[in-house]
């Protein structure tokens, strides 16, 4: 009979311990959104189609436990963002870029590459460029830019 007893008592401590112990983790769950600081291009800046060099892109991603991942994503915004093609011209096509890139280990991360090559055969016009960041907890922050792609590009211009 004892050794029920103290088998029903062990059986309530290890479970109150559970429940105690999980209460805390739901407490210190990362809720918290990383931040973007995107440097470069900026808002309205003119990117030259056709350059072997890349588009300069330079970004700081911060979070207060752990990164995870950013994504860059460029897509046409002709004809206020229906998505249409603009020209009728078979010669070009919308540009579009989508790719990820991992930040996995780290809290912070200044990043600066030319990745992004606008081939020759682009459509001229505006386009959105979208930054995502994703924390290792899966929380999401995005960054928007307005950008124009160009045969003569002239760098930054605000409209």
């Amino acid at each position: 009979m004892k050794r029920i007893k103290y088998i029903s008592v062990f059986s309530l401590m290890a479970l109150c311990l559970l429940f105690v112990t999980s209460c805390d983790n739901d407490e210190t769950a990362d809720i918290t959104k990383p931040q973007i600081n995107l440097i470069e291009p900026c808002e309205g800046d003119e990117l030259l189609i056709g350059d072997e060099h890349g588009v300069h892109f330079e970004a700081e991603f911060v979070d207060n436990v752990m990164l995870s991942s950013y994504m860059i994503e460029i897509h046409s915004n002709f004809n206020d963002h229906n998505h249409a093609t603009r020209s009728s011209d078979d010669a070009t096509v919308a540009f579009s870029y989508k790719k990820s890139f991992d930040l996995s280990g780290k809290v912070n991360a200044y990043v600066h590459h030319h990745d992004i090559i606008i081939p020759a055969n682009a459509t001229p016009g505006k386009y959105h460029l979208m930054i995502y960041c994703t924390d290792a907890a899966g929380n999401e922050s995005w960054v928007a830019r307005n950008i124009v792609l160009s045969h003569t590009a002239g760098g930054h211009h605000d409209e």
